[in-house]
């Protein structure tokens, strides 16, 4: 096995920000997946100053990630301009884009993957769960200033996993019926052998530790194996949540920007205990209560020996974090989420209301589509 040096942490400007979102190509005919990436990639007159625009694992995915912004502001500026671009695009190669964790009735098996060796390499070593892999979540990069304080904020931003999933939720439907879960997507990620909760590490010094261990048990070659729900990203200085369902709008995954910057900062600057050896154990409980619950989920405290309802636990924190997002100039963003947390909706509410409407898969996915494009909100 070519295992890849894990490098030295780069260290990024504080609070700094940069956001990913794998979005869906639609064919405008039925509305299902299509095979358009390399075509649309190929065809792409674009000069890149708003960020990247890349394959994914598969033909019917893309990824859109922003330019490095100090400010939440800049993230919304990129993510428009990405649009932007991507509409113009997509009309020449009669191509709907489309948010939501998953497509609601695609059939994975009629999936192809994306040239390239390193997809090739996961579908050879991953097999059926690649093709599988066809899901579409938002990951958050925020800046650290140092290799340990990325190790700490990972660990501590841990415990948040429930509340990240419950307000990006968009993937209710799976294989054309409703699942039940608000968030079916992760239950196609948990299938990896190395995802789920970064292990209890207290340094960089013990996560490189632990990483060397890795490769040379033949488990990873490189970080990009790492698919934990929080993990270092030392090439970029970041921290990246990774549990997101990819919203059905730029400017709900802007809000969920926001979240992040917020939260990290309030989290550095108080500096609350971690229990990461307990929360360990509840991890995967509460991981599930919010794919399945959403805001209704129950999370379990394992340091008061309770169960504390999700929507309450998001509210106090959405209040809790207000100065730092005041100071961050991004409160405005925060409103959104503190409004879904207060009158308990959010995408995969949306998507159920336009199943409930339409009678069929079809049309839900067409005015997703035009929702991501901002022509219908």
């Amino acid at each position: 096995m070519t295992t890849k040096a894990l490098g030295d942490f780069k260290d990024s400007a504080a609070f700094s920000l940069g956001v990913e979102l794998e979005l869906q190509l639609v064919s405008k005919r039925d509305f299902n997946l299509t095979r358009g990436a390399t075509d649309l990639l190929g065809s792409l007159d674009y000069d890149e100053r708003f960020g990247e625009i890349k394959l994914e694992i598969t033909e019917s995915m893309i990824e859109i990630s922003t330019q490095p912004q100090a400010t939440v502001d800049g993230i919304a500026a990129d993510l428009g301009g990405l649009r932007d671009t991507l509409r113009q695009h997509c009309e020449r190669n009669n191509i709907g884009i489309c948010g939501g964790g998953t497509h609601p009735f695609h059939h994975w098996p009629e999936r192809r993957i994306c040239p390239g060796d390193r997809f090739n390499d996961i579908y050879q070593r991953y097999g059926y769960l690649a093709k599988q892999f066809t899901v579409f979540g938002q990951h958050v990069h925020v800046g650290c200033t140092s290799a340990d304080e990325a190790i700490w904020l990972t660990q501590a931003l841990g415990v948040y996993v429930p509340a990240f999933i419950a307000l990006s939720a968009s993937s209710p439907f799976v294989d054309g019926v409703d699942s039940f879960y608000q968030s079916a997507r992760l239950n196609a990620v948990s299938a990896f052998p190395l995802s789920g909760q970064c292990p209890p590490l207290g340094s960089w010094q013990e996560f490189t530790e632990h990483f060397a261990f890795l490769q040379a048990c033949g488990i990873a070659q490189g970080i990009k194996d790492l698919y934990w729900d929080v993990r270092p990203k030392p090439e970029f200085g970041t921290v990246e949540i990774r549990v997101c369902d990819t919203p059905l709008t730029i400017e709900q995954a802007t809000s969920l920007a926001a979240l992040a910057q917020s939260l990290s900062r309030w989290l550095l600057r108080t500096r609350p205990p971690l229990h990461t050896a307990k929360q360990a154990h509840v991890a995967r409980y509460n991981k599930f209560q919010a794919c399945r619950y959403g805001l209704e989920a129950m999370i379990s405290d394992p340091e008061n020996l309770c169960q504390t309802p999700l929507k309450q636990t998001l509210a106090d924190l959405l209040e809790a974090v207000s100065e730092d997002a005041r100071e961050l100039d991004c409160a405005h963003w925060l409103s959104p989420l503190k409004q879904a947390v207060a009158e308990n909706t959010g995408d995969a509410a949306w998507l159920r209301a336009r199943e409930a409407q339409h009678g069929n898969l079809n049309d839900v996915v067409r005015e997703a589509s035009e929702r991501l494009m901002g022509t219908n909100n």
